[in-house]
């Protein structure tokens, strides 16, 4: 794949690579013995410090591609060009976001996204995608995990929907929710409050269940109405429920 047709930010695009996994080094084997996947997912482990895949396992199965030959430059490149744009900017903020921190744990942060992938014959496959930290040196992300689930009961409506997790979720997500403020998207702290709001809870009532103050919940939704082209509660509630963001 040519590096140029990456529709990746600025930010990633210079730790991204076509190298696949060796999977008969050492590391590799190890992995393999150590790791669990569960059936229609497939694995990555993915290197910063030596740009390229250390592991991958289930990708034949899921998106055509055999273990030995998919690369991250590959997974980037056939994310389903609808979903592209936020795909790629959410993982291009996500990193910028942990290799700003001082991580002290591994696996302490992580963020998942709702999206379609193309498998190699072409057909879309939906997915829900994780992605967080597998291994650290000085408090810096050296390596992440991803695993990719298939999963046919997805509702795709026009709105994107991601969550983020760690022991700073609100910092996480505040900052991603940020960042990708242009995108239709949702993030999973927008979207609980928002079902609350669809069951006749007022504002001040879901900021009790949340532990937050008022406030905090009208900077969750508010913002929406000018997001998604909204004028009220009620249009804000509707669009959430023809775009599958509630069930």
């Amino acid at each position: 794949m040519d590096p140029d047709k990456l529709a990746y930010g600025n930010y990633s695009k210079a730790f991204i690579t076509d190298v696949p996994a060796d999977l008969n080094a050492p590391e590799a084997l190890h992995f393999k013995n150590t790791i669990r996947r569960f059936p229609e997912e497939a694995i990555y482990i993915y290197s910063f410090k030596e740009n390229k895949m250390l592991y991958a396992d289930g990708w034949e199965p899921l998106l055509g591609y055999r273990d030995d030959e998919i690369s991250m430059l590959t997974i980037v490149n056939i994310t389903a060009p609808e979903y592209a744009p936020f795909s790629n900017e959410l993982n291009d903020k996500a990193l910028m976001f942990l290799h700003s921190k001082v991580i002290e744990e591994e696996h302490q942060y992580s963020f998942t996204i709702e999206l379609k992938k193309l498998h190699k014959n072409g057909a879309p496959v939906p997915l829900i995608w994780k992605v967080g930290v597998f291994a650290t040196e000085g408090g810096k992300v050296t390596c992440i995990i991803g695993h990719s689930q298939r999963n046919e009961s997805i509702k795709f409506g026009s709105v994107m929907r991601y969550a983020a997790y760690g022991p700073e979720k609100s910092e996480f997500e505040e900052e991603l929710n940020k960042q990708l403020f242009r995108h239709y998207a949702i993030s999973e702290k927008e979207k609980d409050a928002l079902a609350l709001v669809a069951e006749g809870y007022s504002f001040k009532e879901i900021a009790a269940r949340f532990s937050v103050s008022q406030s905090a919940i009208e900077k969750r939704i508010l913002p929406m109405y000018k997001r998604f082209g909204v004028k009220s509660l009620t249009h804000l509630i509707s669009f959430a429920f023809a775009n599958h963001i509630l069930p």
